[in-house]
């Protein structure tokens, strides 16, 4: 059973919604974005706890827009679990079952499926406020699924919780909804949950709707800065295309004349047009062949750039033998987080980021602060954001 969000607007003493989305039957769709960014608000409107000003709220082809919350027949997940601490945890699970005046040998059974699917057989009458907060969440899980509802809504349910358990968790539900099938709307903040779990994200900002995609668009094609920066680190720097061509691919110029730029072609890049240059540390290199000069590094550790899809550029472009796709700065400073060594530099005014890791860790006690140094980017992974 599908959703659609049509033309909703909510409207508050400081504070906008307006929202236009579609979610498919069966999408683990996630909301995600800063705090303040409108994300629980949509889920409450969705859910029925508030009520917009305008536009309808559909699930299936059933419009719900003014249906109160326990006729629109979902299952709700809270961050702080909202169990009933004088039940036990079956006592939790049947609660809405029970409401439903279903018969006591069906709720047995369900709830019995129930905790074998959130895997807290056993537990049945264990006291909620005995249990950890990974259990509490398993229960309050099992709980807004008994009764078999269109459509479930999770509102940052793994927050309270610590990374490792968070982790574990998330694959659990990510499982029992492709078991289930089950339309799933998921709110949360972390980047790395969303992109773990979803089918499509969609990315808020400011009460708005900033992009809608699956996790690798958004990563890789990020359609704002603000998208391109929200998820993960990135780097980007203004520039204009000079030439945008299927044989010699796209030529970039910017302010500082020392880039030049060369990227493969692609459909919608206008020449004389204004663009973000958006490249990933991880996807650049420090070139530490002129660093070691005197003394080269073992060959296993001397950067190779990844084979290309775009031609030599016919005509003399790059005649002045400055090196393609290459940017000299200055270090600024370094962090070392065990699977990369992570780079700030300085490339005029612009702050960059670049990343050291596996093989290249023979250079990390090298780098010091204000030393110059030359980063390639991989032409392949930049994209282009419209400004």
């Amino acid at each position: 059973m599908g959703i659609r969000l049509k033309n909703i607007k909510k409207r508050f003493p400081d504070f906008n919604i307006e929202i236009d989305l579609t979610i498919n039957k069966g999408e683990l769709v996630t909301l995600l974005g800063p705090s303040g960014c409108g994300k629980t608000t949509t889920l409450s409107l969705i859910s029925g706890i508030l009520t917009p000003d305008s536009g309808n709220i559909f699930i299936g082809s059933t419009r719900v827009t003014d249906v109160p919350i326990w006729d629109r027949d979902i299952g709700i997940v809270f961050q702080d679990y909202a169990l009933f601490p004088h039940m036990n945890v079956l006592a939790n699970i049947s609660y809405g079952l029970k409401a439903r005046r279903k018969d006591s040998e069906t709720i047995k059974g369900i709830c019995q499926k129930m905790l074998d699917l959130v895997h807290l057989g056993g537990y049945e009458k264990r006291e909620v406020e005995s249990l950890s907060g990974g259990e509490k969440q398993r229960t309050a899980l099992a709980r807004a699924l008994a009764p078999s509802p269109r459509l479930l809504l999770l509102d940052e349910p793994l927050s309270a919780l610590d990374a490792t358990l968070r982790r574990s968790l998330r694959r659990e539900i990510r499982e029992i909804q492709q078991k289930l099938g089950i339309t799933t709307i998921y709110v949360t903040h972390d980047q790395e949950e969303a992109l773990s779990i979803s089918d499509r994200i969609v990315l808020m900002n400011k009460g708005k709707i900033e992009q809608t995609g699956t996790p690798w668009e958004l990563y890789n094609r990020p359609a704002t800065k603000f998208c391109g920066d929200f998820l993960g680190d990135s780097n980007t720097i203004p520039c204009t295309v000079e030439k945008a061509d299927r044989t010699e691919g796209i030529l970039l110029s910017t302010e500082n004349t020392e880039l030049l730029f060369r990227l493969p072609w692609r459909e919608k890049i206008l020449p004389k047009q204004n663009y973000l240059l958006f490249f990933r540390p991880q996807d650049t290199k420090i070139n530490f062949i002129n660093k070691f000069s005197q003394q080269p590094p073992p060959k296993e550790v001397v950067y190779k750039a990844e084979p290309s899809t775009i031609k030599p550029v016919k005509g003399g472009d790059f005649s002045s033998g400055k090196q393609e796709n290459s940017i000299v700065g200055k270090i600024v400073s370094t962090e070392y987080f065990g699977r990369q060594l992570s780079v700030e530099y300085r490339w005029g005014k612009t702050l960059l980021k670049t990343e050291i890791r596996e093989m290249d860790y023979y250079y990390t006690s090298t780098l010091t602060e204000g030393e110059n140094i030359t980063v390639t980017v991989n032409p392949e992974k930049c994209w282009l954001i419209k400004t």
